[in-house]
């Protein structure tokens, strides 16, 4: 038709897709000039083409279809400027984080890249100084079995979304000294989420800086009694007093792999040297 564009023309001239511009119709936001009674051919004037851009670039710019919807009800220069001004804080709000998410991923695949060290050594044990850093809690119920423990991880990460908490991506569990005694070794009584210093929530706990002796665990989560049974051969034999309960920090588990034999559990306990103890 003259002076008019057919829909495949538009969705050529401006390489979006025939049903996206059905859509568009359909919901209000861009309606054909002309719609052919006999066939329902859809028919696009040459002043909405400049009106599809402007409707493109507010999508892209990240405006949602509703907000540009009620924008081009009735926008000028003033209206247009606040709402570009308005989606700027958004931007900015939205590289901050970005920026947080990309630093935590960072610190992810750093320590998975230590981690791999010890594949080839497994079950070898370490002394080292460890620097404060803080934990998000969920007490796992009794019997502390594998699926409550499950459950207790979960709920750390749905309130951590759901609040907005500055996490880092990383699981890990609370395994009381007695449980670990009387080899009870997969019995977590907490679930945790390493996070940064936060008041947003109260159940947070800060491990201190201090000497830790630790060991990487490598394989299934059930064999992990091994590791265990070599960490507390390793303190006996040095004079090392266990002062804490275990930490286990999830470095590849189930969010990295589906295979069981590659998960790698840091576990790591407070200690005290023989020169220290009373």
């Amino acid at each position: 038709m003259d002076n008019l564009f057919s829909i495949g023309e538009v969705s050529k001239y401006q390489n979006i897709s025939k049903q996206t511009l059905i859509f568009y119709d359909k919901i209000g936001l861009f309606r054909p000039a002309y719609v052919d009674p006999k066939n329902g051919y859809r028919y696009y004037s040459s002043s909405q083409i400049d009106y599809l851009d402007t409707i493109l670039i507010m999508k892209k710019i990240g405006f949602s279809l509703n907000e540009i919807k009620n924008h081009m009800q009735h926008y000028n220069i003033e209206s247009s400027l606040t709402a570009l001004k308005n989606q700027l804080t958004v931007i900015d709000r939205q590289i901050q984080e970005l920026r947080l998410i990309r630093s935590r991923l960072t610190h992810r695949c750093a320590q998975m890249e230590d981690a791999r060290l010890y594949t080839e050594k497994e079950n070898s044990v370490v002394i080292e100084d460890t620097n404060a850093q803080y934990i998000l809690l969920h007490e796992v119920e009794k019997p502390y079995t594998l699926q409550e423990i499950s459950i207790a991880t979960k709920k750390c990460f749905a309130e951590s979304f759901q609040k907005d908490l500055p996490i880092f991506f990383q699981c890990g569990v609370i395994v009381p000294f007695r449980h670990i005694m009387e080899r009870r070794y997969t019995e977590a009584v907490c679930a945790f989420l390493p996070i940064e210093k936060t008041n947003k929530v109260s159940n947070i706990r800060q491990l201190s800086a201090g000497k830790c002796v630790s060991i990487y665990h490598i394989g299934d989560y059930l064999s992990i009694g091994r590791s265990y049974e070599k960490i507390l051969d390793y303190c006996r034999s040095n004079s090392l007093q266990i002062i804490s309960d275990s930490y286990e920090f999830c470095i590849n588990d189930y969010i990295t792999t589906y295979d069981e034999n590659e998960y790698i559990t840091k576990i790591m306990f407070y200690v005290k040297t023989e020169e220290e103890q009373p």
